[in-house]
């Protein structure tokens, strides 16, 4: 099944890497500046106002005893002078409590500041935050100077100031809201380059994707241009290197088929001329062969057969050549299918064993020749290794003619089904010296194809085996009409003349 990262295109997930690594380096970018400046806003006003408020409490001496009510307008004072912001200044001394403002804020003051400001001679200050809101709490002991030694002491009157921090937050908001409102221009922003980048990896890609694509259509001489010393450009180099070691050896190998072509249709031409002498020869001593004494006329009967398969494997090799070497054409006409069925069996007297379905009107454009030696292969196969009755069937599917021969012997073993039209095989080993020449059903196949048809072979449902050809009642754009006057004469050998290859197990 395909993954999840398949089912986006390399060059979508290059653009999609590269943004997430913008958006990664832009969020850890605003969250360090936020940082940053979020510290320093609330370092600034804090230290702002810790400085003023010790200010204001080292100025600050109370006339003792205390009165509550001075005590408050004396804390009026101390908030008017403050800084950065205004403050809420809370003072306590004993039980006494005053306070400048008119809401309580005690409750914003912690037991540890409170703690640490009656013991502490410096004060201290803490961040609070209480119902959704910022607040900087300072505690400011309140010291009175001893005569003797010119030492301070706490007063015991300690001033607690309380500055919201309003405006803080609302700085720090805006900066949140700058850094999310910058981070997507700076992502379309990113999209850009993200976008010549994956077209620059691409490209190389691109060209190797072309290049393979050409040398999977034959194009063996294709090449990458190399550009730069990266790793698109080893590749490219690579590849080159692979493509003309390829080239060469797939040139070898062609080299080395046309020779072997070449080879055995020379061979086969210059036995033909030999084979014609000893066929005149030995059909002289066929009918001679009455006259000899029985051992003489068995060897003579011998030599005749064996030189009767030669003749047929030396043109089954001249004819498999010319379709090797791509020398084969087609003469087409337009014949009656039955009536041609009918002359290739009547041809090879094979008409009072041969059972036919051959419905008449079935005009087809072909090259009559080939048609007689894919009929007479396949009806020969189904004869000598097959069982009789064999039947021969005509039929139209579509724009086709379908051929049809069954027998009635084993059928085919299913291991040799894929190798039926393979030149040279026997379904059978102990068939190794068949009559046949072990070509007959790759030409047979070759003929088909020739006239851009297709061949199978199966066994039937009620046993025995079932080729069927189908041709194409136009015939293929590649033949030729067949000239004025006769026909090419039909092959008429013996029945085992282009059967070679046995088709049943």
């Amino acid at each position: 099944m395909p993954t999840a990262a398949s089912a986006f295109g390399l060059r979508t997930r290059l653009v999609l890497a590269f943004l997430l690594v913008a958006a990664v380096s832009a969020v850890t970018t605003a969250a360090l500046t936020y940082r940053e400046a979020r510290s320093a806003v609330l370092v600034r006003a804090q230290d702002t106002a810790v400085a003023s408020f010790r200010e204001e409490a080292e100025r600050f001496v109370p006339s003792l005893p205390l009165e509550p009510e001075s005590l408050r307008w004396n804390l009026y004072d101390i908030a008017a002078r403050a800084k950065p912001h205004p403050w809420i200044v809370f003072a306590e001394y004993g039980s006494l409590r005053a306070s400048s403002g008119d809401r309580p804020v005690s409750g914003v003051l912690t037991a540890e500041l409170r703690r640490t400001a009656h013991t502490s001679p410096h004060g201290t200050f803490e961040r609070v935050v209480k119902d959704g809101k910022a607040y900087l709490t300072i505690g400011m002991p309140v010291m009175t100077r001893v005569v003797a030694g010119g030492r301070a002491v706490p007063s015991g009157l300690v001033l607690f100031a309380v500055m919201p921090m309003t405006n803080e937050e609302v700085d720090i908001d805006a900066l949140v809201t700058a850094a999310r409102d910058g981070a997507l221009p700076g992502l379309a922003v990113a999209l850009v380059p993200a976008l010549l980048a994956a077209r620059s990896v691409l490209r190389p890609v691109r060209e190797l994707r072309r290049a393979a694509h050409s040398m999977g259509g034959g194009q063996l001489d294709t090449r990458i241009a190399v550009r730069g010393r990266d790793e698109m450009a080893a590749l490219a180099s690579t590849f080159n290197e692979s493509a003309a070691r390829l080239e060469h050896s797939v040139q070898e190998l062609r080299d080395a088929g046309t020779r072997a072509r070449r080879f055995a249709s020379d061979v086969s031409h210059e036995l033909r001329t030999p084979l014609a002498g000893m066929l005149a020869v030995t059909d002289v001593l066929d009918e001679d062969a009455g006259t000899l004494d029985p051992d003489t006329a068995r060897a003579v009967r011998l030599i005749s057969a064996e030189t009767g398969k030669l003749a047929v494997l030396v043109e089954d090799l001249m004819e498999i050549s010319r379709f090797d070497a791509r020398a084969v054409s087609l003469v087409t006409d337009e014949v009656d299918a039955a009536e041609a069925v009918r002359s290739t069996l009547s041809g090879r007297q094979w008409l009072d064993r041969i059972r036919t379905e051959l419905p008449e009107g079935f005009r087809i454009r072909l090259d009559p020749r080939r048609f007689d030696v894919i009929v007479a292969n396949l009806v020969g196969n189904a004869l000598r290794h097959g069982a009789e009755p064999v039947t021969v069937r005509l039929s139209k599917r579509g724009g086709a003619l379908i051929v049809e021969v069954h027998d009635n012997g084993p059928g085919i073993a299913p291991d040799a089904l894929p190798h039926i039209f393979d030149r040279f095989y026997k379904a059978d080993a102990a068939r190794a010296r068949s009559s046949g020449s072990g070509l007959g059903l790759a030409i047979t196949e070759e003929n088909v194809r020739l006239h851009g048809g297709t061949i199978h072979a199966r066994n039937a449902r009620g046993g025995g085996a079932l080729f069927t050809v189908e041709l194409p009642f136009e015939g293929p754009a590649s033949a030729t009409a067949a000239p004025d006057g006769p026909l090419p004469a039909q092959a008429a050998g013996p029945p085992d003349s282009r059967g070679g290859t046995g088709p049943t197990a």
